[in-house]
């Protein structure tokens, strides 16, 4: 009789499941087949529309403008590390000893590093730093629409201001504290081309305070001077190389990283640093560090990928170490200087949150 049962039980799941599949394919044979088509309405037999089906957005691609250097042929020149960036340039901090030189007398947009010299001239003026600058929208007047993660109305002391615009390459930082130079603006540049000539960086113009126009120009030769100065404030070594910070902007804290990942290496002991980035100039870098037993100036401009300057960065710290006294210098058949440094118009670069410059654009 148990026997019986069971098999009873199992005969009424099959039949209900039996059931319920029949019941299914009778329902997809029933139903008339719809063809969705972009940006029209899905219809029934009844005539109803149901849904309507957008068309997909396609994203735009922006073409990567060529940089100066690149129109000039530079990324074409071999050197025996096989470096990524057109110009390059490696000297003793304390000797002035060239240990690897690339298109080093070129003058090109420097982007970013422009910032260094902001700095150094706001610091000469001996304002003080823990004065309350305001973002407004003024900070946006510069030849790019850029993104900033400071918003406007936004009060920092000019000591945050100068510490992001080093570190994080933060636009509206520097523009915020090269505004409030006595004398604004105007004899901010000026301030900044004297102390170029007071450098001897003979090659080098700057006409604002950020980096963004393609007009800031200087060689790797020069900006080996400016690194070299900037490097005995002991502020701009701190601000410079600071891994992260954060600001109150408004009602929230906001964390700003480093734009250049080699200051949370191991492998690297860095004294001072800025990076660089819009199209003109492409990715640039300069750096004190002691590598290879010496302290040494680097310099990297126009690097053709997002991340080869730290490859170039790379290739020349191995180098080192595999031939610490052994200098090299990689000749350029260029014209001179001078005939290096046409006008350019500067073109939008456009910002992503995703770049972790944040505002800067120049991360690697």
């Amino acid at each position: 009789m148990e026997t019986a049962f069971r098999g009873k039980s199992l005969g009424i799941r099959y039949g209900l499941w039996a059931a319920g599949v029949a019941a299914f394919v009778f329902s997809l044979l029933a139903t008339p087949a719809v063809a969705a088509v972009e940006g029209q309405a899905v219809k029934t037999t009844s005539g109803k529309a149901t849904a309507t089906v957008k068309p997909r957005r396609k994203a735009r691609v922006a073409p990567e403008r060529p940089s100066l250097a690149q129109k000039q042929g530079l990324r074409g020149i071999d050197d025996p590390l096989e470096l990524k960036s057109s110009v390059a340039l490696v000297m003793d901090q304390d000797t002035d000893e060239v240990l690897l030189s690339k298109n080093a007398e070129a003058v090109l947009p420097i982007a970013s590093i422009t910032k260094l010299m902001t700095a150094i001239v706001v610091l000469d003026a001996e304002q003080p730093m823990e004065e309350s600058l305001k973002i407004t929208k003024v900070a946006l007047d510069t030849p790019r629409n850029n993104r900033s993660r400071l918003r406007v109305g936004t009060e920092l002391s000019r000591g945050e201001l100068m510490h992001l615009a080093l570190m994080s390459s933060e636009n509206r930082a520097a523009f915020a504290i090269g505004a409030a130079y006595p004398g604004g603006l105007p004899s901010l540049v000026e301030a900044m081309n004297r102390k170029a000539r007071e450098l001897g960086m003979n090659d080098s113009h700057f006409v604002e305070p950020t980096g963004l126009s393609a007009d800031n120009r200087s060689s790797a030769h020069d900006l080996a001077l400016l690194v070299k100065a900037a490097y005995q404030n002991p502020v701009l070594r701190e601000y410079s190389t600071a891994t992260d910070a954060s600001v109150s902007v408004g009602r929230r804290m906001v964390q700003f990283r480093n734009t250049n990942s080699l200051v949370r290496s191991p492998m690297w002991e860095i004294g001072l640093q800025k990076t660089g980035y819009i199209s003109e100039a492409g990715r640039c870098v300069v750096m004190q560090a002691h590598l290879a037993g010496r302290k040494l100036i680097m310099v990297l401009l126009d690097s053709a990928g997002r991340y080869s300057r730290v490859g170039d960065a790379e290739r020349i710290r191995r180098w080192l170490d595999a031939r610490p006294v052994a200098p090299t210098t990689v000749p350029a058949t260029l014209p001179p200087a001078a005939a290096l440094s046409p006008k350019l118009d500067s073109a939008p670069v456009t910002e992503r949150e995703g770049d972790l410059g944040r505002s800067g654009s120049d991360t690697f």
